[in-house]
């Protein structure tokens, strides 16, 4: 990992520089916070905070994807002692902004009842008018300044990547500002920013640093005398994500190409490392710095594709048919499947009063298990399904972590759901019936799965049954790269799958890209063996009703280095979607990416496409 010190070391050094100037963060207090004034004309010295840059956060190589940069702000210094009347100090403020608009050459506004509060509470700091100035506007003002119109330096949360990543990273906000009360000895000469989502705001403690001290001095007619820096501040601690930026970009680039909504996750199944976990659209996280672009965010909070949704862990999906591979999973561990028991593969089955059809129509024989996965037989695992009853798959699928968060450190993660007799008579008032079973065997019904469960889920059978807790963060580190925190693979369970089931089970998802009866020849990657599954299902209201098309598995088949999901979001009434020919695609994309990085990974055509599986 590359050195993290060079990248924050000069905000670190600047930041006694400017005393002043600084901006400031609030997670610390002053060591002596008892004031040394009881009112602000009678005050000899204010001792404030000055603001430590937040730290960075990185992906596994140390790529920054949040920094800190310097910013400059143009604003008011009023005169000490502060004896303006109200009428005096608007009068005062419009000059400095009539001035202040020939330099810069653009309005700004004055709100008079900030400048007053301002001025009444906290007037002893400057008042900003314009804030992160450009350079062109930077140069030209810096000419102009004067006693009372001054450049102040602050730090401002700067995201070099722009969208990459942005539902991991989240971005950070401004605390209340403070001019509603007096000023008090500890207060922060700025406004703090403060995480407002994703790794931002889990990990703000962490990042925030801790701020220094300033000591400002008045002399008994309230004329400010000096100002010294007592405590430079420290900036804070870096996040490093086990997230790989390129392949995150890749994951992302594909999304964008290829589908209006969804979400790509990729895993290490080895380590249980979060490589890249993509939702698409994604946003611009700078139109939240230095403050958010109000016209930017309203056009992405009314964008209809809700581009502010991490559909990647907080959007839950029926299944559909990658569910298959948990229910043989199940049927083998219990002893209810082997590879030899076979049934038949008929056009539609009937349970009680209902019939279920397959998605191919005509009968394809009796199959066995692998047979049956590369087909995608709906009528031969609901009889699968009612062989073993629910429990099994209940059980066998809770094991891989489906219904169930992660862990991953980001608020608001789905839960997703697998249904069973708690849930049934909490919703249904009933217990599972015949019915039930038939739907859950082929990943229906209440079934409820996040992508970054689905490629969790798959990375435990690439493993052959170790579940590795799922991580996206691998450590905190200091600014001298110094370890603070680290969070090493763990395993969270251990299935012990067989050789011989684990040979079936991946003998069935090698089929499925590679077989004439398959259903994903569209992952296929050039030079390695593929496994996995293709699932298509609908959910939402009858009239708005919409398809989730579903690959998953892992590569290289024999020797998986990656698990993943892929999730495509079809639009309301498109009945043309499917996962073979929608989400397979993806990730044959993606890997092609990865393995064949000079290719550009388009397929042929496939005569399975456009009849994949759609239960």
């Amino acid at each position: 990992m590359k050195p993290l010190f060079c990248l924050v070391s000069s905000l670190a050094l600047s930041a006694a520089a400017f005393a002043q100037e600084a901006v400031l963060d609030n997670t610390g207090v002053v060591e002596n916070p008892k004031p040394t004034w009881e009112t602000q004309k009678q005050a000899s010295t204010y001792q404030l905070g000055i603001p430590a840059p937040r730290g960075l956060i990185t992906d596994r190589n140390g790529e920054p994807l949040a920094q800190s940069r310097l910013s400059y702000n143009l604003a008011i210094s009023f005169p000490t002692p502060l004896n303006f009347t109200d009428k005096q100090v608007l009068e005062f403020a419009r000059q400095q902004v009539t001035l202040a608009k020939g330099l810069l050459g653009r309005d700004i506004g004055l709100n008079e009842k900030a400048i007053l509060d301002h001025y009444k509470n906290r007037g002893v700091l400057p008042y900003d008018i314009a804030e992160d100035l450009q350079p062109q506007e930077l140069a030209i003002v810096a000419r102009g300044v004067t006693p009372t119109l001054i450049l102040r330096q602050t730090y401002v949360r700067f995201y070099p990547q722009s969208k990459l990543a942005s539902h991991i990273i989240g971005y950070v906000g401004r605390q209340a500002p403070l001019s509603l009360r007096p000023i008090e000895n500890g207060d922060l000469i700025f406004p703090a920013s403060e995480g407002r989502e994703g790794i931002e705001q889990v990990y703000d403690d962490q990042l925030r640093g801790q701020p220094g001290v300033l000591d400002v001095t008045f002399d008994k007619d309230g004329r400010k005398t000096s100002e010294r820096v007592t405590r430079p501040p420290m900036p804070g601690s870096n996040v490093i994500l086990t997230i790989d930026a390129k392949l995150q970009a890749l994951c992302e680039d594909v999304l964008s190409k290829n589908a209006k909504r969804g979400a790509i996750v990729v895993i290490d199944p080895n380590t249980g490392e979060i490589l890249a976990m993509a939702s698409w659209p994604t946003y611009d996280l700078n139109i939240f710095v230095p403050t958010v672009n109000k016209q930017a965010y309203e056009a992405v909070q009314k964008d209809p594709d809700v581009p502010l949704l991490p559909r990647a862990y907080r959007s839950a999906y029926p299944p559909g048919s990658t569910f298959k591979s948990f229910v043989g999973l199940a049927g083998f561990e219990t002893g209810k499947l082997t590879k030899n028991t076979t049934f038949g593969c008929p056009t539609a089955y009937g349970v009680g009063n209902a019939l279920f059809h397959n998605w191919k129509k005509y009968d394809a024989g009796t199959l066995n298990f692998v047979e049956a996965l590369t087909q995608s037989c709906n009528t031969w695992f609901i009889q699968a399904g009612l062989k073993m009853g629910s429990k099994p798959i209940i059980d066998w699928s809770t094991r891989v972590g489906l219904g169930q968060k992660t862990g991953i450190p980001l608020r608001a993660e789905e839960k997703g759901n697998i249904p069973n007799d708690t849930y049934m008579l909490r919703v249904q008032k009933r217990k599972i019936l015949q019915g039930d079973v038939a739907n859950m065997s082929i990943g229906q019904g209440d079934i409820l799965i996040t992508p970054v469960q689905m490629a969790q889920a798959y990375g435990v059978i690439a493993s052959g049954g170790q579940f590795h807790q799922s991580r996206l963060v691998s450590q905190i580190q200091s600014l001298d790269n110094k370890v603070v925190a680290a969070y090493p693979d763990r395993v969270r369970d251990n299935l012990n799958i067989t050789p011989q089931i684990m040979d079936e089970l991946r003998k069935a998802l090698v089929s499925v890209t590679e077989d004439g009866n398959g259903t994903a020849h569209h992952a296929q990657c050039e030079g390695i063996h593929v496994a996995g599954k293709t699932g298509t299902a609908q959910w939402g209201p009858k009239d708005k009703q919409r398809t989730a098309a579903w690959f998953a598995g892992f590569a290289p088949a024999q020797n998986p280095r990656f698990a993943f999901a892929a999730l495509y979001e079809g639009e309301p009434g498109d009945n043309t979607v499917h996962g073979g020919s929608s989400a397979a695609p993806l990730i044959g994309k993606v890997l092609a990416g990865i393995f064949a990085p000079d290719k550009k990974g388009d397929k042929g055509s496939d005569k399975q496409e456009e009849q994949d599986e759609s239960n």
